[in-house]
């Protein structure tokens, strides 16, 4: 059954019949799969992947490294909740290492993003620290390619 995952995380637009047909199952077996996955909250979601650089719309995309001091009882939890409420972050983290949280934020602009973090994340009375990492261009997300490697056009000679 981890094949079915395996590959609707590869392709969401697979059908069940194309499914079926890789997998030599019925389809009513790949249905009654995915139905059960999603009934038990194992797939939680069906995404588009988007490369926003070959548009017209502004649009950067920040890592936001955060130390906190989580609060007795509460944990990383609910700072964690605190964050993803926000428009702008689309991702959280909890990780382990030097920082405690990690966000992925988007806005129009640096300056926006940037005032985000000054003005909303680090004022928080448990946010010990934040760095911020701005995107500067995107190669490869969630497994995806997003230009094809350039052939190498130069002439080779047989001696």
């Amino acid at each position: 059954m981890h094949r079915i995952l395996e590959l609707l995380e590869k392709n969401n637009s697979l059908t069940a019949a194309d499914i079926a047909v890789m997998l030599d199952m019925s389809e009513d077996e790949v249905n009654a799969a995915i139905e059960q996955f999603k009934k038990e909250g194992v797939i939680i979601g069906s995404k588009i992947l988007v490369d926003w650089q070959k548009t017209t719309r502004e649009y950067v995309s920040a890592l936001i490294e955060v130390k906190v001091t989580p609060q007795f009882g509460k944990g990383f939890d609910q700072i964690a909740e605190r964050f993803y409420q926000y428009e702008q972050v689309k991702t959280v983290y909890l990780m382990s290492g030097t920082y405690d949280l990690l966000l992925l934020i988007e806005g129009r602009t640096l300056n926006e993003v940037a005032l985000f973090v000054a003005e909303q994340l680090a004022p928080m009375d448990t946010v010990i620290s934040t760095a911020t990492h701005f995107v500067l261009k995107k190669y490869k997300q969630d497994g995806v390619m997003f230009e094809k490697p350039q052939e190498d056009e130069r002439l080779v000679v047989m001696v």
